[in-house]
């Protein structure tokens, strides 16, 4: 019985050594069973089949109930820069020339790909692929 209190103690104590969400699980499987043989006295067997049951049990809540929960972020474009860039007019930084060109956005050019313009002509990002900023003229 000592044994698995003390198992217990040891995986949660491990969770904070090495983070993952996952030995604080385990340490609660062997928890459980450092309940259940206070009330029910098993065999070594018993009480080993008790802790892989309960492991998958609480490993099993773990992941359907707090791992991948989604959370909505404030900034849902965050690091998603030529999304950010949407909607947006810059003008052509070098002409589009076979579909292919460049705006300038900060201290950063970016290849556009759209309808042949010359240079300094207004172009309005309408999608981003990639690295690659689709334009229309604005």
């Amino acid at each position: 019985m000592i044994f698995w209190g003390c198992a217990a103690l040891l995986l949660m104590a491990a969770e904070a050594f090495a983070p993952g969400a996952f030995m604080l699980w385990l340490g609660f499987a062997a928890a459980g069973v450092f309940l259940l043989i206070a009330v029910i006295p098993l065999t070594e067997l018993w009480q080993a089949a008790a802790f892989v049951v309960l492991s998958f049990v609480s490993v099993g809540i773990y992941l359907g109930y707090f791992r991948g929960k989604d959370r909505a972020s404030d900034q849902p474009l965050l690091n998603k820069r030529g999304e950010q860039m949407v909607g947006r007019v810059f003008p052509l930084h070098e002409a589009i020339v076979n579909g292919r060109g460049q705006v300038k956005f900060g201290d950063a050019l970016w290849t556009v790909d759209g309808p042949d313009l010359p240079a300094g002509a207004p172009v309005r990002v309408i999608a981003a692929d990639s690295m690659v900023l689709k334009v229309d003229p604005a």
